[in-house]
C-alpha cells in the first residue's frame, strides 16, 4: 500500500503562490510515477503535472505549463519515503480546486485519472481575483 497526504493549500491573491506538498509512504517509490490533478467544483478530475520514478521527466497540462513546476525529492527513498511538490506560480482563479496527489506503478506517465493506483485526500487551493 502507498498512502499519500498533501499540504499546503490555501486562499492567495491572484498572481500570487503556493507550493503543494504530497507526503507518500509505503512501498519502493522509485518504481512509481507521481502526479498531481485538480477537481473544481461540477467538473471532472483534470490532470494538471506528472513526474518519473527518478525525477528526470515531466510533463504538463497546457493550462499551466510555464506556471507550475512539479518535483520530487528522493533522498530517503531507501526508506520508503518520498515527497512531491508542485510549485505553483502566478495563479489564476480558474486554478481554484481541490488539488490531489496520485501515484501509479506504471513506468509510463499517464494523463487520465482512472491510471492511478493510489490517491490523497487533497487540499483546497482558492485564488482571489
Amino acid at each position: 500500500q502507498v498512502q499519500l497526504v498533501e499540504s499546503g493549500g490555501g486562499l492567495v491573491q491572484a498572481g500570487g503562490s503556493l507550493r503543494l506538498s504530497c507526503a507518500a509512504s509505503g512501498r519502493t517509490l522509485m518504481n512509481y510515477v507521481m502526479a498531481w490533478f485538480r477537481q473544481a467544483p461540477g467538473e471532472e478530475r483534470e490532470f494538471v503535472a506528472a513526474i518519473t520514478g527518478r525525477g528526470d521527466s515531466a510533463y504538463y497540462a497546457d493550462r499551466v505549463r510555464g506556471r507550475f513546476t512539479i518535483s520530487r525529492d528522493n533522498t530517503k527513498i531507501a526508506v520508503f519515503e518520498n515527497t512531491v511538490y508542485l510549485q505553483m506560480n502566478s495563479l489564476k482563479p480558474e486554478d481554484t480546486a481541490v488539488y490531489y496527489c496520485a501515484a501509479d506503478d506504471d513506468k509510463a506517465v499517464f494523463t487520465e485519472a482512472r491510471a492511478y493506483d493510489y490517491w490523497g485526500q487533497g487540499t483546497q487551493v482558492t485564488v482571489s481575483s
